[in-house]
């Protein structure tokens, strides 16, 4: 078996950047095609794993991960197709189509590659090395890729590019099969059961939600997950319009991608050092606390200067970035709770269960973002709204976060209760206990 190294790192970031060419584009975008280019109206808008193996290899995640690929690809160019053409019944019905089997091909593929972390390696140290990399990941498609779309999809007047859409959904699905097909080759599942390949394990559906449901830690990631994916999914989704609408500089979104990325390339240097002086659950207090004064602030005071509302609004959501860093390493903690209590290896079904919770999250705050349009009076089509819809749009962007960070500070301050001493008295006992 080959040892944990770069190479599984490489691997496992990969399999974030695949993910993220597909998720981060609809979830930044998706609205914002509907609303502009089909003219869709804005309030309109794992235990299998556990259960079965597919393929002869033994391993448990990458065989589905290897399946689950085409499917969030077709979703992504399903997603992008331009019908607006078909009348308005038609559309909203295949938009509504077009989102489920987003949803469908976003689940299929986010329980086993969650879950193989689980599986790559037992250490946590090098868990806590996987988290960092999935986070990487994710930055790499949203701020190397991501924050180049306004540049296409917008012609040198301000106005939407229809077909640009789909052009950029047919790149980003092929960068997605090939990210993935990288995190097939280069990782290694070797936490393995001792049962032949094609063999079916041994798993009760009903006791393993039971333990599922009675793992504390895990109920507090969900609620702390909840109000971490209503910035990533809620805020995305009305970033494009505060820089567009109120700013009237489509580009500007770039550059505060561009910012974004230099404070969390500056956060994956230090969180390391603040980590072990702090660990990770009071870290994110810490950052999160600030963030929602921060955020606050934010709120009551507007400015009018493009740059410097973008240097601040990232600085105030500092507490987000901590989170998404760190969360990874977190909820594998709480997989193995559940093996530290109960003796039981049930890691799909474990994070299933934190998948739907994120998936709720996006979902919710999609949402959110898309009602808050129509909540402003955000007209579809319109080449250009109104100015006090320009400033609700804003006051939504900013007024968000606030929401989000009562809610991580109530899951991970109040809920999940893994502190240091727990962690290292848990991992102690798992060790001996593995090595026996």
């Amino acid at each position: 078996m080959k040892k944990f190294g770069v190479k599984d790192q490489v691997g496992y970031m990969l399999g974030d950047v695949g993910g993220s060419f597909v998720n981060l584009y609809i979830g930044s975008f998706f609205i914002v095609f509907c609303t502009y280019v089909l003219g869709v109206s804005p309030y309109f808008m794992g235990t299998i794993t556990d259960r079965y193996r597919i393929g002869k290899s033994g391993d448990k995640f990458l065989p589905w991960i290897s399946f689950s690929k085409w499917i969030l690809a077709a979703a992504c160019l399903i997603a992008f197709a331009d019908i607006s053409s078909w009348g308005s019944t038609a559309t909203h019905i295949w938009v509504v189509a077009a989102y489920l089997f987003f949803c469908v091909a976003y689940t299929a593929d986010a329980i086993p590659y969650g879950s193989l972390a689980s599986v790559i390696t037992n250490d946590p140290v090098e868990r806590t090395k996987l988290s960092r990399a999935r986070s990487i990941g994710g930055m790499i498609v949203g701020v190397g890729f991501l924050s180049f779309v306004p540049m296409f999809i917008y012609d040198k007047a301000g106005n939407i590019v229809p077909e640009a859409f789909f052009y950029i959904a047919i790149v980003f699905s092929i960068l997605s099969l090939l990210s993935y097909t990288g995190l097939v080759k280069l990782t290694t599942e070797r936490i393995r059961d001792e049962k032949p390949a094609g063999a079916k394990p041994d798993y009760d559906f009903k006791d393993a939600f039971k333990e599922a449901f009675s793992n504390r830690p895990l109920i507090g990631m969900m609620v702390a997950t909840l109000g971490s994916t209503l910035i990533i999914s809620g805020v995305a989704t009305l970033a494009a319009y505060v820089f567009a609408e109120y700013y009237n500089m489509p580009s500007a979104f770039a550059i505060n991608s561009f910012i974004s990325m230099g404070i969390i390339l500056a956060l994956f240097i230090v969180i390391p050092k603040l980590v072990a002086k702090f660990n990770k659950r009071n870290l994110i207090l810490a950052t999160s606390a600030f963030s929602l004064a921060a955020s606050a602030l934010m709120t009551l005071i507007t400015f009018e200067n493009v740059y410097v509302f973008a240097a601040l609004y990232n600085i105030a959501t500092i507490g987000s970035s901590v989170f998404v860093i760190l969360v990874w390493a977190l909820v594998t903690d709480c997989i193995d709770y559940t093996e530290y209590k109960t003796g039981k290896k049930i890691e799909g079904t474990l994070y299933s269960l934190y998948s739907f919770a994120r998936k709720v999250g996006m979902g919710l705050g999609a949402a959110i973002g898309s009602y808050s349009l129509g909540w402003v009076g955000f007209v579809s089509g319109a080449k250009s709204q109104p100015q006090e819809v320009a400033e609700g749009i804003l006051k939504m962007y900013t007024g968000m976060p606030v929401v989000a960070f009562i809610l991580i500070l109530i899951g991970v301050g109040l809920i999940f209760n893994l502190n240091s001493k727990r962690t290292n008295e848990m991992y102690a006992v798992l060790k001996e206990r593995r090595a026996s």
